[in-house]
């Protein structure tokens, strides 16, 4: 008995001493990842003169707005904004929409070609999408899309249903369907029993698909430099890089100041719905 206590308090100090080596490396872990986009948004900042230097400025010092100034003065930059907002409000809404649709039709109902069903769902997340570039360009073409905001929206919503709709069938299989057939005997109907009972409880499901399909479709480029070769009908990451190639040297100011703005309304998309995203995503894990 006597060597049982110094025994186990050796074991708290080294557990305890385990916890603060595994804290210590998660902040440092933090830092990596927060420092580009801390660099990004100080050098917006920071006039040209500083930014070309060779000693790095970490802090923006004496700072200006003139790089945001000269990207409000681009008028291009209204236009791209308009295109990217009803090109990821658009695919953002169906696609959750189909996805959430055939999700309901795989988990509740059995039907002929249901496992083929979802084996092309798996199937059709492996093709690249590199692959498919000439295919949907002349499919667009053909329905006079190209450069349209509906054919944009066509292609994103394609690139992200297979992914989103077996995210959600996690979701959807993880609500007893019992839930729903006690409400039908208090009454309810099944459409009734459905949408009071389940899909409440299906809310961080969705929104974990809504955090992907926000995130694909306002940060996609390769897609939308195919579909979107009017130089008036760009999207924000494609106008980012036209302000690269307008300017014979890289003005890294204007640059940063761009990519700054452009990531406002996903850190605003994030404060919307982060009280239900960090539910859905770990559900999302277990479920299935």
């Amino acid at each position: 008995m006597s060597t049982a206590v110094p025994t186990r308090a050796r074991g708290r100090r080294t557990g305890g001493a385990g916890r603060r080596a595994l804290g210590a490396l998660a902040v440092v872990l933090a830092l990596v990842w927060v420092f580009p986009i801390y660099w990004m948004v100080s050098s917006a900042f920071l006039p040209t003169n500083r930014l070309r230097t060779s000693e790095p400025s970490f802090f923006p010092v004496d700072g200006t707005l003139s790089n945001f100034r000269r990207v409000f003065s681009d008028g291009t930059f209204f236009d791209a904004f308009r295109v990217s907002l009803a090109v990821t409000g658009i695919t953002l809404v169906a696609a959750i929409l189909f996805a959430f649709l055939a999700a309901l039709a795989v988990s509740r109902f059995r039907f002929r070609g249901r496992k083929s069903f979802i084996v092309t769902i798996l199937v059709v997340q492996m093709i690249p999408a590199e692959g498919l570039f000439i295919s949907q360009y002349r499919l667009l073409d053909d329905w006079g899309l190209v450069n349209a905001v509906l054919g944009l929206t066509v292609v994103y919503v394609a690139a992200i249903l297979p992914f989103t709709v077996w995210m959600l069938r996690g979701f959807v299989s993880g609500v007893p369907i019992e839930l729903e057939e006690a409400a039908m005997c208090d009454g309810l109907s099944r459409t009734g029993a459905f949408f009071r009972i389940t899909f409440p409880l299906l809310a961080p499901g969705l929104v974990a698909a809504g955090v992907y399909g926000f995130l694909q479709a306002w940060n996609e480029y390769t897609l939308a430099l195919v579909v979107m070769t009017d130089p008036e009908q760009r999207t924000l990451p494609l106008w980012l890089q036209g302000m690269v190639e307008a300017n014979k040297a890289t003005d890294w100011g204007v640059i940063m100041a761009g990519a700054t703005l452009i990531s406002v309304p996903v850190i605003v998309f994030f404060l919307l719905v982060q009280k239900r995203m960090s539910a859905g995503l770990v559900a999302g894990a277990v479920k299935g």
